[in-house]
């Protein structure tokens, strides 16, 4: 905006006009039109400077407004450390007016104690050093008792960039504690139901396994209580024939028992029952302590594991348990052995397997296909469907806690978000989720080949 000429400027313009040539009609014209000329810039400068005093009042007002406003304590110091200025809740904790705490030290607005000083004294130097600054600090309030503060001191300049002071902000550490504890009483509650709810998922897990060992439990026990009976006949008939000895009975008599009660044949049938009884109970034993493994998987330590073995027994659980009979496709070597924990293992398969089994449920010609290939780094093993396989929108989220796209009562959406975090963070493996490209869905692990 150009300056408006002064009077002198004026004078000066018309006696310059004067001294060209005799005040005429011309010359009152030229200096009536200068002075148009003056009077409008004046008029426009004086409505610039009312807008920009309003858009300066506005602003002050709006400053005003928030720092009332603010819950957190505001002071302002100047370079030497004395307050310039606070905002009302700084006020409203101390019990005094921004009359009262203007001018005074900044230490003089904290409890004096030894460890404040100190700290006021680091916040001073802070100022001059125009570096941010956090601590803890105690403020007296109105009712004479000491409030912990969490007091954050930043430099303050002026429009050219030079240090007049610092402004620090503070909120009450009480506010900050019981927030703190609240969240810590909600993430505890959330860890407790988030392990509740795995839980029951491992249970659902639990149950179907058990569901299929229900079958295989059933042939030995039905082996050992048949060899039971048969011993049972047999011993009635080892008591008929030694109380007949006990009898005095002559040599014939006893020779024509044995033959009756076939003992010769007893004697060499028994230890093929014992054996086959003993072999039974084994049999039974070792799915027992399959299912605690299972169960308990985080009481069991790491050890070595033939991957083919726990494959191939959680397929033949899984499939004893189903009410279809997949065909079942495998590309395994013989035996494949690492150290790691059977019990995440065979959980982590259980849940793949099982869902597998839900994916082909409708599928006409179902199938499931196991690739379990070795090298340096890794075992790699995949499990493969021939399902609708995964949505893209559902690839996103498809081990996120609670998703699911099974029906009500089918699924929790759990299984595969436990998988996840059971390859990942206990057995230090990995688990990917993917689309076969002949169709289906396929599930990667990867687990360190130790």
């Amino acid at each position: 905006m150009e300056t408006p000429l002064s009077s002198s400027k004026i004078l000066q313009a018309v006696d310059s006009q004067s001294s060209q040539s005799i005040m005429g009609d011309e010359a009152w014209v030229e200096v009536i039109q200068q002075m148009d000329t003056i009077y409008t810039d004046l008029i426009h400068s004086q409505v610039e400077l009312e807008q920009k005093n309003t858009e300066l009042e506005e602003a002050h007002q709006f400053i005003e407004s928030v720092l009332s406003a603010m819950h957190n304590i505001l002071i302002v110091t100047d370079i030497s450390g004395h307050v310039l200025r606070v905002n009302a809740a700084l006020e409203k904790l101390m019990g005094k007016n921004s009359l009262e705490l203007r001018g005074q030290k900044l230490e003089n607005l904290f409890l004096k104690s030894a460890s404040n000083i100190k700290l006021v004294k680091k916040l001073s130097k802070k100022i001059y050093s125009g570096d941010l600054s956090d601590c803890e600090i105690e403020i007296l309030s109105k009712e004479g008792e000491p409030v912990p503060m969490s007091i954050t001191s930043k430099a303050h300049y002026d429009h050219s960039g030079k240090l007049i002071g610092s402004v620090l902000t503070g909120r009450p550490l009480g506010e900050i504690r019981k927030a703190y504890l609240k969240l810590k009483e909600t993430h505890e509650k959330l860890k407790t139901t988030q392990q509740k709810l795995m839980q029951s998922e491992k249970m659902a897990s639990l149950g179907r396994l058990i569901a299929g060992v229900a079958h295989e439990l059933n042939n030995p026990i039905s082996f050992v209580f048949g060899n039971m009976y048969a011993l049972q006949r047999y011993e009635e008939r080892f008591q008929q024939y030694i109380e007949g000895i006990h009898q005095n009975i002559s040599i014939d008599e006893r020779e024509t028992l044995r033959r009756e009660l076939r003992i010769d044949r007893i004697l060499k049938d028994i230890p093929s029952l014992l054996e086959g009884s003993l072999e039974s109970a084994g049999r039974v034993k070792n799915i027992v302590q399959e299912l605690r493994r299972f169960s308990t998987p985080g009481a069991q330590n790491s050890g070595p594991i033939d991957l083919v073995n726990l494959l191939n027994k959680a397929m033949h659980s899984i499939i004893h348990s189903s009410a279809m009979t997949p065909v079942v496709l495998s590309d395994m070597p013989d035996e494949v052995i690492i150290t790691s924990n059977e019990g995440y293992i065979h959980q982590i398969v259980i849940n793949l397997l099982q869902n597998a089994i839900d994916a082909i449920e409708d599928v006409a010609n179902p199938m499931i296909e196991f690739i379990v290939k070795p090298d340096d780094d890794f075992i790699k093993i995949t499990v493969r469907d021939n399902g609708m396989g995964i949505s893209d929108g559902d690839m996103l989220s498809i081990f996120d806690p609670f998703f699911t796209t099974k029906s009500v009562g089918k699924g929790t959406g759990l299984g595969l978000y436990i998988s996840y975090g059971l390859a990942t963070e206990q057995c230090n493996g990995s688990l990917e989720a993917g689309n076969h490209r002949n169709g289906g869905a396929i599930f990667t692990l990867r687990l360190p080949n130790v």
